[in-house]
């Protein structure tokens, strides 16, 4: 039986007016929403396979799944026990300092660095590093399991609790054909990627306790208080026995996909010495306007009680960012249709959205899908304000040789099981991409870029009608916004000429309270950085107005910390930091502050030195 409409649908909102122009030609448009998507869930297991069976047979060839990976998910099996461990009482006070760059203050997000103002916590070359500030030494290091010097890893810190996120990949071998495809007691196939959740008590010397391990790809994650959401997607598991011809090869490999158990689509998630856990049918839903083979799912874990049961909730769909602020969680993807191929006519493109409702530390719930044309650059195109979605996206004809374009700010409201669009800016920087977007309150500003860079001001206090109230052109773009503690706006991007040719990097500072304009800019030629495209890397201290952005040299020269001192009318520069490493690697990648003193981490080592003068401090190895 096919997968039923469980949760109430209601029709769109009619919006308030007429489409209508404003000044600067942009158009309230109400005609031209996405299709609706809704939620569907299932009677039981035996529905919910079928439905999967079907949605993969859609796309199955003589040569396996087109356009997926064909060995996608699976379980990595470990063999100890975890421990639950101490949670100690409330630590002593710690100095003033920073924290991670998150989007939403509520809603704290992973990254390779982490302090709590009494010691810093890094993740680099496969192994846990924990600094003391106040000695200024590594006070321990610690080799995860299952690690290598090669994986890429993310923390988040919870009292004496760290969380370790980590991504492995391994070689696809080849595999001859399995003739008959799947058969009972035979093993499915391995996985490409594995995902590693390690807990680590640091309230003495750091000791593993807990691990949890699924063949399902890490995607991202968010964390309130010590609940921590953690999203992975998954692709299905099949052995595909082939055939001479292609018309045999894709009979023969649909019958695989026929034969397949249910296994092969639930990623299974695995603590070590304990239980394997997988999403409960009941707890898997789809978007009605197609059935999807991949899988994404939300995970739920409290770092103060221990790695157990992670009450998996799923959606047989596909998705890319993820966007959370204590309240609700959003994932976006794009539907499999656009990537169909052969394509007999063009297809504009659209951005499916799945909210979550986290609040409390249960099971999420999975409450309401929406869908609007074109593009997300990054989580910063979403923002949640007064219960209303706020999203900026570019649209394009995906068909060869079309340069037509142009973006748009929707502003969704939950109605029910659905996200309906209730308003619309559209005519955005024509001709042009989105380069960066921050919603700040009622207010959202968007940076197009071809040639020059309009900064467009979006007001969005009546979410029915959105309008620009500004727009500014310089030369060049900023990659990544900023509020600054004066009420201005802080742009890291490139600088260009008039025919749009970048030639280096070009930090902005923006008064935003009027028509904007430009107050000052710090320019320097032949550099990028990795802020611009990670806001991570990006540090600001309002306190002071430290900034401090990665630089690396086109040319080739050693990778540094640039220091800025940011005010409410200019940029002017404080120095720079360089790390221990000779390598290109070694650059510094995270900045923050503690009390006086500004620290830079790099994959070799940390750098300590005076955050007023850059002076002084020591330099730390990792080895």
């Amino acid at each position: 039986m096919r997968g039923r409409i469980v949760l109430p649908v209601t029709t769109a909102l009619l919006l308030a007016g007429t489409a209508g122009c404003t000044r600067s030609g942009q158009v309230h448009a109400p005609d031209v929403q996405a299709p609706p998507v809704r939620l569907v869930a299932y009677h039981g297991c035996d529905a919910l396979l079928g439905e999967l069976r079907r949605a993969t047979l859609d796309k199955v060839g003589p040569y396996g799944l087109a356009g997926l990976d064909v060995l996608g998910d699976g379980v990595e099996a470990l063999a100890k026990a975890p421990s639950a461990g101490k949670v100690p009482g409330a630590p002593a006070p710690a100095p003033e300092h920073s924290t991670t760059n998150s989007h939403e203050p509520d809603a704290d997000e992973p990254d390779l660095v982490k302090t709590d103002g009494r010691r810093i916590v890094a993740f680099a070359r496969g192994r846990l590093r924990v600094i003391d500030p106040v000695s200024r030494k590594v006070a321990h290091t610690l080799e995860l399991p299952g690690t290598t010097r090669y994986d890429n890893g993310e923390l988040l810190l919870s009292g004496d609790r760290v969380l370790v996120l980590t991504r492995q990949a391994r070689a696809v071998p080849f595999e001859k054909p399995v003739p008959g495809g799947p058969a009972p007691g035979r093993p499915l196939p391995e996985p490409t990627r594995t995902t590693r959740i390690t807990l680590v008590d640091l309230s003495g010397k750091p000791k593993v306790a807990g691990t949890m391990t699924s063949g399902a790809d890490y995607l991202d994650a968010r964390q309130s208080g010590s609940t921590v959401r953690v999203v992975v997607k998954s692709r299905p598991r099949v052995y595909f026995p082939g055939g001479d011809g292609e018309k045999k090869a894709t009979a023969a490999n649909r019958e695989a996909v026929w034969k397949a158990p249910l296994d092969a689509w639930l990623p299974s998630f695995e603590v070590e010495g304990g239980a394997t856990y997988r999403t409960p049918c009941d707890q898997v839903s789809r978007p009605s306007s197609y059935a999807g083979s991949s899988m994404l799912t939300v995970l739920t874990l409290d770092m103060a009680k221990g790695l157990g049961d992670p009450r998996p909730v799923a959606v047989t769909a596909d998705g890319s960012t993820v966007y959370g602020n204590g309240k609700s969680l959003y994932i976006t993807g794009t539907p499999p249709q656009l990537f169909a191929w052969p394509r007999k006519k063009a297809v504009e493109p659209r951005t499916d959205i799945y909210k979550f409702d986290v609040r409390g530390s249960g099971r999420p719930g999975y409450v309401a899908s929406g869908s609007v044309k074109g593009f997300l650059l990054n989580q910063y195109s979403m923002s949640e304000h007064e219960g209303n979605l706020r999203l900026a996206t570019t649209t394009s004809r995906n068909e060869p040789g079309s340069e037509a374009s142009q973006s748009s700010v929707y502003v969704l409201a939950q109605q029910g099981a659905r996200l309906d669009q209730v308003g619309r800016l559209g005519g955005l920087g024509k001709g042009e991409r989105i380069h960066s977007v921050r919603f700040i309150g009622a207010t959202g500003y968007v940076v197009t870029f071809r040639q020059t860079d309009p900064l467009y001001v979006v007001d969005l206090k009546d979410p029915r009608r959105p309008r620009t109230t500004g727009e500014l052109k310089i030369n060049g773009y900023s990659a990544y916004l900023h509020p600054t503690a004066d009420g201005r706006l802080l742009g890291v991007g490139q600088d260009a000429d008039a025919s749009g040719r970048t030639s280096g990097l070009q930090v902005s500072l923006f008064d935003v309270s009027a028509e904007p304009r430009r107050l000052d800019a710090y320019k320097l030629p032949g550099a990028n950085s990795q802020a611009e495209f990670e806001p991570h890397a990006f540090l600001y201290w309002p306190k002071t107005g430290l900034t401090v952005v990665p630089v690396t040299r086109r040319d080739g020269g050693p990778p540094e910390a640039l220091a800025l001192k940011v005010t409410g009318t200019g940029v002017t520069k404080l120095g720079t930091v360089r790390n221990p490493g000779r390598d290109y690697g070694d650059g510094v990648s995270r900045s923050l502050v503690i009390g006086d003193t500004l620290w830079t981490i790099s994959g070799a080592g940390a750098h300590a030195v005076d955050a007023a003068t850059l002076k002084g401090g020591e330099r730390l190895a990792f080895g």
